[in-house]
C-alpha cells in the first residue's frame, strides 16, 4: 500500500470513530454537555471538520486561514442554529473527500513555514506528511473526547 493510501486510510478509520458516536442521537442529545467541558458531540464533529479543512489548505497553499482566536475570542466550538447532525456531518464528509482527493497524489514532502504563532517553534516549516499526521492526531484525540461525551449522554460505548 502507498504511503499516501496508508494516510487516507488511517484518517477514514479515526473519522470512522468521530461519526459514530452521533449515531441513534438526538439534536438535543448532540449538543449536550454532560461533563465539565464545553464540548459537544456535535461542536467536536465541527471543530474536527473547520480544523481538517485549514490544515489541508494550507498544505495546499501554504497560506493558514484564520479561526476565532485572532479576535482573542475561540469560536472553534460555537454552534449555530444550523448545525445539525446532518449539516455537519454532511460538511465533514465533503471535507473529507476533498482531503482523501488532495493527499491522493499530494508530494508529501513539500513544507511551508509555520505561521507565527507562540506555540509553534519560531521559524519551523512542516512537510505535506507532518500536517496530514497532525490532522489525524487531532480527529483521534476528539473521536476520544466524543467517546466520553456519548457514554456520559447515555452510556453508549463507541470505541471499545
Amino acid at each position: 500500500m502507498r504511503e499516501h493510501d496508508e494516510l487516507i486510510d488511517a484518517l477514514a478509520t479515526h473519522r470512522r470513530f468521530l461519526r459514530q458516536t452521533l449515531r441513534d442521537i438526538g439534536e438535543d442529545a448532540a449538543r449536550a454537555t454532560p461533563t465539565v467541558s464545553v464540548l459537544t458531540l456535535a461542536s467536536l464533529v465541527k471543530h474536527v471538520a473547520d480544523t481538517e479543512e485549514q490544515w489541508i489548505t494550507f498544505a495546499r497553499t501554504g497560506s493558514m486561514s484564520g479561526g476565532g482566536e485572532s479576535s482573542g475570542e475561540d469560536t472553534r466550538f460555537l454552534l449555530r442554529d444550523t448545525d445539525t447532525v446532518a449539516t455537519l456531518l454532511a460538511r465533514y464528509d465533503e471535507v473529507a473527500a476533498a482531503t482523501e482527493e488532495f493527499l491522493a497524489h499530494a508530494d508529501l514532502d513539500v513544507a511551508h513555514p509555520l505561521p507565527s504563532a507562540p506555540w509553534f517553534q519560531p521559524g519551523a516549516s512542516w512537510s505535506v506528511r507532518r500536517m496530514v499526521v497532525h490532522v489525524l492526531a487531532e480527529t483521534a484525540q476528539h473521536a476520544g473526547h466524543a467517546d466520553i461525551i456519548r457514554e456520559s449522554i447515555d452510556g453508549a460505548r463507541t470505541m471499545g
